[in-house]
């Protein structure tokens, strides 16, 4: 416990420095923005920033990711209550309701329970992952290539089933990503894989591009696509009087709930923020007195999801930084993010770039606080953030994606790939496939195969090693049932439906 605080003390010196207050409010402020706007989101902005921040001190760029990460969980917020249309999947829950209490005129009231709900559980959230996050470092330290294995592989099927809506579609996405990390040259065997006699894919298929392929030019292209499809209409805010003493009295509990629920199923790689919310709402309407105002402006539904989804946020930190596994698609491009600095997280990341680790831990308190600031008070110019002419953003957005993939390695081919990648990207969009997996998949399928080959290799090539160690064992199976479970129990449920339903009289 005292080195805990010592190294968080030894964090806030270093995130309190000027320069690092102002990466953490640019994150932030950016953040919000993003989260304000409708299909940008944090995932597409920080993978465009990605080639402009490679210039930076890693502690810097890593404290405006994590700005842009949570900001743009509170600024989704803004966009389902005024809009009805999610900045954010973690917002979905919170546009059921708070779009009806802005149409009732309590939009004030709504956009200040979400405020404070999301600052109370990011700060006992974010709380929580500094003194887990080093404990599961120090017993992930004790992991061996087969554990690693084992764990890469419930990252991959977790994710690849969770997200989305087809399993099959799920691993489809995974498979693509897993097979572009094969591009270039086998690290055994030195012989060149996939690289079609082209010379500049002998080193492989550069993350970045993968990236900002599928969330920047992918996505805007897909936005593009889509706008102007369906009116949208803005709720505006005629007065910003906040919350009532009831409707203070009514939303403390559902902020703790959900702080409670969301962190530590944003710890397990369930996918991020979308499951935590919904079960979120769902236990405060089955909580509630009045289970019938939910869907017609109950606060209670505001409140609790919001937390939900703050809490998840940083849970979603913890395996990032302790283990190397993201569980969301912002998750996913610091992994890569942190790969492009030649750092790899894990628990290793806590004794060899400590300063890094614990100043990043302080930065997400120290934003918290400017997000209220910045979201309380200044709600009125977030919403008309939302007015911003979309084609502008999407024009800005291709050129800044495009100048950052060029800039990389000076590399037409790099250009080209950007947008074949976008493309594949786009079309993924449009026929429901998961982007998630595929990035997880490039990210790492490449240290997947490292630790099956080491793990091969210490055991003498004998592949029963994965299920004689206890852990890896554990892994597997609980791999297995992420993929067999919910079919198993799909039909078990339709075999007891038939069994109870009644026989058909004979004539």
């Amino acid at each position: 416990m005292t080195e805990i605080l010592s190294a968080l003390a030894a964090g806030f010196s270093g995130a309190l420095s000027l320069s690092n207050l102002g990466w953490a409010f640019l994150g932030v402020t950016l953040g919000t923005a993003v989260g304000v706007l409708p299909g940008i989101g944090p995932a597409l902005t920080v993978a465009v920033l990605l080639p402009v921040t490679f210039s930076l001190d890693p502690t810097s760029a890593f404290i405006m990711f994590g700005g842009i990460y949570y900001g743009a969980m509170y600024g989704g917020s803004t966009t389902s209550i005024l809009l009805n249309t999610p900045g954010e999947t973690g917002s979905i829950a919170t546009a059921i309701d708070g779009y009806m209490m802005a149409r009732q005129g309590r939009g004030a009231a709504a956009l200040t329970t979400a405020a404070v709900g999301s600052f109370v559980a990011g700060t006992l959230a974010t709380m929580a992952l500094t003194f887990f996050a080093p404990l599961l470092a120090s017993v992930a330290l004790r992991f061996g290539p087969a554990e690693y294995f084992a764990l890469m592989i419930v990252a991959f099927t977790t994710v690849s089933a969770l997200l989305g809506q087809s399993l099959v579609r799920g691993l489809l996405s995974l498979f693509l990503g897993l097979a572009l990390g094969l591009v270039g040259i086998d690290p055994l065997t030195g012989e060149a894989r996939f690289a079609f006699g082209i010379p500049q894919l002998l080193d492989g298929i550069d993350v970045v591009i993968l990236v900002i392929g599928l969330f920047a030019v992918g996505e805007t292209v897909y936005q593009a696509w889509q706008y102007g499809r369906e009116p949208v209409e803005v709720v505006r805010l005629h007065d910003f009087t906040g919350m009532s003493r009831e409707e203070w009295k009514r939303s403390w509990k559902p902020w703790l709930r959900g702080t409670a629920i969301g962190f530590p199923l944003g710890v397990l790689p369930c996918g991020g923020t979308v499951i935590p919310t919904f079960l979120s709402y769902m236990t405060e309407k089955r909580l509630s007195d009045t289970p019938e105002r939910f869907g017609q402006g109950a606060i209670e539904g505001v409140a609790g999801p919001e937390a939900a989804n703050n809490a998840a946020a940083a849970g979603v930190l913890v395996p990032l930084l302790t283990l190397g596994l993201p569980s969301s698609a912002t998750a996913a491009i610091m992994l890569a993010a942190f790969q492009q600095y030649g750092l790899q997280p894990g628990p290793l990341l806590f004794s060899s770039r400590p300063d890094l680790v614990w100043t990043l831990i302080a930065s997400l308190y120290i934003g918290n606080v400017m997000l209220l600031v910045l979201n309380l008070p200044l709600a009125g110019v977030w919403a008309r953030v939302m007015l911003v002419p979309r084609p502008l953003l999407f024009g800005g957005i291709l050129v800044l994606a495009s100048l950052g993939a060029y800039t990389l390695n000076r590399s037409m081919l790099d250009l080209a790939l950007l947008y074949v990648v976008g493309g594949v990207g786009c079309a993924m969009r449009v026929y429901d496939f998961p982007l998630v997996p595929a990035v997880l998949g490039l990210v790492l399928g490449p240290l997947a195969e490292q630790h099956f080959r080491r793990a091969v290799a210490i055991s003498e090539g004998d592949l029963s090693v994965f299920l004689t160690r206890p852990i890896s064992a554990v892994l597997l199976v609980a791999a297995l049932l992420v993929l067999l479970g919910p079919r198993v129990m799909r039909r078990v449920s339709v075999a007891n439906s038939n069994a109870q339903s009644p026989m058909p009289n004979a004539q």
